[in-house]
């Protein structure tokens, strides 16, 4: 019998995880040509979050679940679930509901059918999210997928069920500055997309504030792009020659005040192309710590 694992990454999902797991168990229950793993990652949660995993365990030991020692973030979690899984399928969910654990017997039967390796969802629409921060989500898919050779679909969603080669080619990108969705595609495969609208939280608050996003965004473009690296370059040649032009007209008023705030605007200038230069050396320098992606504090096998 075929095995699929899911692995579900949670922070702080008290008030979520009773309805996923309900909702999750009644899909495996029905999927009977198959059997089911189900991984919880726990990402250093501080709520009630692995008193429930230890529970859901005791009853189902379908369940599994890993605990950080304190919070790694949501890729961390999603590459630990990875290494832990055994399944000949594996599938991404989030522990809020916004993945529908429903479409798994859909995805499974694609794979099986049709020359896939992969089965991919987005969101059809983005009903119920702020629109500047719609606005600034589909701007991002644009820019990377402009400037970077990773293949992202508008409104991907990490909920995708793979087969085992491909989770095999993830795992052996073993990088620090992990983005997911663009790792998915840099590693090719035949991925088929499905849709489906916007779905609110089933309980609980969302963890993505806008800064987070924001900066979750900015790693994924240094992760897959050198171009923000050339962008010092492609300023210094236009500044220099409007420079040059303002310097000409700068001399025949003999106004300070110019040449001063001409200045102040050059060295900010400076800093910023400095400090993405600087970002791009820090990852490098995180690297070659060869710290580990998370630590284990705990699984359904005892504390560590």
């Amino acid at each position: 019998m075929e095995k699929i694992t899911v692995i579900i990454s949670a922070y702080n999902e008290e008030e979520a995880l009773p309805h996923f797991y309900k909702e999750m168990s009644r899909v495996a229950d029905e999927m009977k040509e198959v059997e089911y793993e189900m991984i919880f990652v726990d990402d250093g949660s501080k709520d009630r979050t692995l008193d429930i995993l230890r529970e859901f365990h005791q009853s189902d030991k379908r369940v599994r679940y890993i605990s950080f020692s304190r919070n790694f973030g949501k890729e961390a979690a999603m590459y630990a679930g990875l290494q832990a899984s055994t399944g000949d399928y594996v599938a991404f969910l989030d522990a809020d509901l916004q993945d529908p654990p429903s479409l798994i017997p859909e995805m499974y039967q694609i794979l099986k059918t049709e020359d896939y390796d992969s089965v991919a969802t987005r969101r059809e629409t983005r009903t119920g999210e702020p629109p500047v921060r719609s606005w600034f989500a589909r701007r991002f898919y644009k820019i990377i997928n402009r400037i970077s050779d990773a293949d992202i679909v508008d409104g991907a969603r990490d909920f995708r069920l793979m087969k085992r080669v491909m989770v095999n080619a993830i795992l052996s990108i073993s990088e620090h500055n992990r983005f997911s969705k663009g790792i998915f595609g840099w590693v090719g495969f035949k991925t088929k997309w499905i849709s489906y609208d916007n779905i609110e939280r089933v309980a609980g608050n969302t963890k993505w504030s806008f800064w987070k996003l924001l900066i979750y965004a900015l790693n994924g473009i240094e992760a897959f792009s050198t171009v923000p690296l050339l962008l010092p370059l492609f300023i210094g040649a236009v500044t220099c020659g409007i420079s040059g032009i303002c310097l000409i007209v700068i001399a025949v008023r003999t106004h300070i005040f110019h040449m001063m705030s001409f200045l102040f605007f050059m060295i900010g200038l400076l800093f910023v192309c400095l400090g993405i230069v600087a970002d791009y050396l820090a990852k490098i320098y995180k690297d070659t710590l060869n710290r580990p992606i998370y630590i284990v504090r705990e699984t359904e096998g005892g504390i560590r």
